[in-house]
């Protein structure tokens, strides 16, 4: 026996991708764990460690069937395959406590990056759904893709969790890829930069050929894309030899793109010699999306799956896009969820079988939002008390703090104008427009400003 070739799974993967929809995809294939080939028997053992999913996978004919295509496409040879229910444990157990010793990687000498960095095929530019939220990190994404190192370098693109920084990457990558593919295109995290950054300082045998090795595999891309940068913050060494990669890529008009959650100017543990950097060209911000955003994404991952788009289904995405509104990865996920446990329980999908598997999510949401709660987030962050926010002080640390809250009130409940006048100590309807007006037209030019109110909004919400 011996272990399934992790990076040849990979493959398998992406090869078997190209038959199925997203939804399909990451229900089904992606949580699969390669365990062991059997060569005598001609078998490749898999597992999956939700029992109605392994039991669900092995009846699905067409699966099965694209599996062992995908399969036999990669290894060059038809196994039969195996999939069982298997807990964590005993998965750990096959694959770390067990005799048989691990497949050696093979490395492709023409693709020397494919165990450090892997695109997933299903984040493109032509399913990516644009709207308001993020139209403007969508072209520029896509210019860079088209014109690498002359459109804007380096790109920084930032945005709250789950809003679609990772598909702009990838997408960028994969395009960059398919256009010119003498390029030599690296996409990592910064947390697997920082791992090997370690793993080389602690090898005290080789440490000066491993730190070597180390640079010159990161110095000698045509592009490099880095993902959630913000992990770094606080890492002394791990900035400087990024710093150095940065001054040396950007000398060689090589591209850079760049993702954080967060606007360069609010990563606090960081050497400002990198936020100056991130600063210098491009910074592209990907805002949570508006409702008809939220219903396009929910729409079009319904006809990927090939689903009816009957009255009960619309009423079904009309019912998520209404309750989560601020991070694109959970608005997919609860469709998901719900489209999974219909095709287990052979249900219908419907508004009211969605409400019954999704109220742990809907239930935090649908707690009722006051003007106290705004005001109570709103003191918290800017250090004030609630007196002050309620008071007539005009000081503009008083009075800023005080308008942003007054437009979270509009923005989050259902009060009138005057109910949230009332609120902050019987202000008039006119100064609570005044307010929301006023933080709404900053918000257009004051990427800052946009980021701490849709920080507060994912807060109070």
């Amino acid at each position: 026996m011996e272990k399934v070739n992790n990076l040849k799974w990979k493959d398998v993967l992406a090869q078997a991708s190209k038959e199925l929809t997203e939804v399909s995809y990451r229900t089904w294939f992606l949580p699969i764990i390669p365990l062991e080939i059997d060569e005598e028997k001609g078998t490749m053992s898999l597992a999956l460690t939700e029992s109605f999913k392994a039991s669900s996978f092995t009846k699905n004919p067409r699966y099965t069937s694209i599996l062992e295509k995908a399969v036999e496409d990669v290894f060059r040879k038809n196994y039969r395959i195996i999939i069982s229910h298997k807990t964590i444990e005993e998965v750990n157990e096959i694959l770390e406590g067990g005799k048989t010793k691990a497949a050696e990687p093979s490395i492709d000498p023409d693709n020397p990056y494919r165990e450090e960095y892997y695109l997933n095929p299903k984040f493109t530019f032509d399913n990516f759904i644009v709207g308001p939220n993020n139209e403007y990190a969508h072209a520029v994404s896509l210019a860079v893709a088209d014109n690498p190192s002359t459109a804007f370098n380096p790109l920084y693109i930032y945005g709250g969790s789950g809003l679609g920084k990772t598909h702009l990457m990838h997408a960028i990558g994969q395009h960059i890829m398919r256009t010119n593919p003498s390029l030599k295109v690296l996409y990592v995290s910064s947390e697997m930069f920082t791992s090997e950054l370690v793993q080389a300082l602690q090898d005290t045998v080789n440490k000066n050929s491993r730190l070597n090795a180390f640079k010159a595999k990161y110095r000698s891309v045509d592009v490099l894309l880095i993902d959630d940068i913000q992990f770094i913050e606080g890492k002394e060494q791990t900035q400087q030899e990024f710093f150095h990669t940065f001054n040396t890529l950007h000398s060689l008009n090589k591209q850079i793109v760049i993702s954080s959650d967060r606007h360069p100017n609010k990563l606090r543990d960081l050497d400002e010699r990198l936020t100056s950097r991130f600063q210098s060209q491009m910074l592209a911000d990907i805002k949570p999306p508006e409702y008809e955003t939220r219903v396009a994404i929910l729409r079009k991952k319904a006809e990927d799956e090939g689903l009816v788009m009957d009255d009960d289904f619309l009423e079904v995405i009309d019912l998520i896009a209404g309750k989560i509104k601020f991070n694109v990865r959970e608005l997919e996920s609860a469709l998901l969820r719900v489209i999974t446990f219909a095709h287990f329980k052979n249900h219908p999908i419907t508004a009211k079988f969605a409400r019954e598997n999704l109220t742990d999510i809907f239930s935090e949401r649908d707690m009722d939002i006051s003007c106290e709660t705004v005001k109570k987030a709103v003191c918290k962050k800017y250090n004030i008390k609630i007196s002050d926010i309620e008071s007539s002080k005009r000081n503009k640390e008083y009075a800023y703090p005080r308008q942003i809250a007054m437009y979270l009130c509009r923005e989050l409940t259902d009060f009138s104008l005057p109910k949230i006048g009332d609120s902050f100590g019987g202000k008039d309807h006119t100064t609570v427009l005044h307010a929301c007006n006023k933080i709404k037209k900053e918000m257009k030019i004051d990427p800052s400003l946009a980021e701490d109110i849709r920080n507060l909004k994912e807060d109070i919400q």
